[in-house]
């Protein structure tokens, strides 16, 4: 007979997993024998580079690679990590204390409001955003307040407009520039604001800047540890996924506050053994030849979001080129909701584009098409898409 499954509160408080759902619709939408353009998932579609690769196969063959990673990671790894980050934004980190690897940024995100976050506390989330940065919260026993990011704002968050009974209550703010999904960008001017505002309600900082090296037009977007104070309040996210072709690799890493990280870490000590060390060494490897793939990976970006807004432009849907990530996010038009077009879009052009209200509803009246497929399946999902809009 067996026993009757009943899932926890906390999962039955979750939506539907965005990404869980499109991929429904595209593996269908492939079985019934169409040919799927997919522009709903941010994977690269780029493979890893070669030298990043033959770091991990010489990795592999060392016996001692093959032991738990230890909890703070290869050291190694740590100090390319603080070179890096003096190169690029001029911010000083001890590798020892305000580092850590993580198995890809995303499991760091869901992880830390475990760290910080106790029942009945409030997490602040951006809306729309990236989702365990609602279910982290959730997974922590925590009530999330959505802040959301609206065009009249520049898809900011209004910090002011947060109810005083709300800030009595938070406990963790999770930010995320240049944006995904609406690929928006900050300058420091907003991340002083942040800080003031941390310090003054005593709210940790969460701040995840996984696309900040794919940005466009001479853009080189700011750090939120490079504000002053910032290392006083919170952390920054990074990932290896984007800019390194690296999303299955799963290496990411967490650096600033040093207790918010020793928490973080005494979480993960708990509930994994670490990044596989074959792989931190791999990612030494391409830490050595960030500018080199950066400098690659933007001119690769920024040639495809020029086409494809080029061509969405001539097919009548007017947008606006995103500055930074490679993400278009795209307002509807005529009497189209966001889960209205992109199943329109999909069923009549066989293009897979992400409502916006998947990612909240704040995100409704967009939809988010990434630029991971080469220039010839852009151009000609545009061309798809310009049968759309001609009806």
């Amino acid at each position: 007979m067996g026993i009757k499954i009943d899932i926890s509160e906390r999962l039955k408080r979750l939506p539907p997993y965005l990404f869980v759902e499109i991929d429904k619709a595209k593996r269908k939408a492939i079985a019934d024998g169409r040919d799927i353009i997919d522009l709903g998932v941010g994977d690269p579609d780029r493979p890893t580079p070669n030298f990043i690769i033959e770091a991990l196969r010489k990795a592999l063959r060392d016996p001692a690679t093959h032991k738990y990673a230890l909890d703070k990671g290869v050291p190694q790894l740590r100090i390319e990590i603080a070179k890096w980050y003096k190169k690029r934004f001029g911010v000083t980190l001890d590798p020892d204390r305000e580092i850590l690897p993580l198995i890809g940024s995303k499991e760091g995100i869901a992880h830390i409001p475990l760290a910080l976050v106790n029942h009945g506390d409030v997490g602040l989330v951006p809306d729309p955003s990236y989702p365990p940065y609602n279910s982290g919260v959730i997974f922590a026993g925590g009530e999330p307040y959505k802040l959301p990011l609206l065009k009249q704002n520049s898809f900011l968050p209004d910090l002011r407009d947060i109810k005083h009974t709300i800030l009595g209550k938070a406990k963790i703010l999770f930010l995320n520039y240049p944006n995904n999904p609406t690929a928006a960008v900050c300058d420091n001017a907003f991340f002083k604001d942040v800080v003031r505002f941390a310090e003054k309600h005593n709210i940790a900082v969460c701040h995840d800047a996984a696309y900040s090296e794919i940005s466009f037009d001479g853009l080189a977007a700011p750090s939120f540890l490079e504000v002053e104070g910032a290392k006083a309040v919170g952390v920054e996210f990074h990932s290896f996924s984007k800019i390194f072709n690296m999303t299955g690799w799963r290496l990411g890493f967490v650096s600033g506050n040093a207790k918010i990280i020793e928490a973080l870490a005494k979480v993960k000590a708990n509930v994994d053994s670490g990044v596989f060390n074959a792989i931190q060494i791999a990612g030494i490897a391409a830490l050595r030849r960030i500018d080199k793939i950066t400098k690659n990976v933007k001119g690769l970006y920024q040639k495809r979001r020029n086409l494809f807004i080029k061509e969405l432009n001539k097919a009548g849907w007017k947008i606006t080129p995103p500055r930074a990530t490679f993400y278009v996010w795209a307002p509807v038009f005529g009497r189209y909701t966001s889960a209205s077009l992109a199943e329109k879009i999909l069923k009549e052009a066989d293009v897979v584009v992400t409502p916006g209200n998947g990612f909240g509803l704040s995100g409704e009246g967009y939809v988010r098409m990434a630029l991971t497929v080469n220039e010839a399946s852009l151009r000609e999902a545009a061309r798809r898409i310009g049968r759309v809009i001609e009806k």
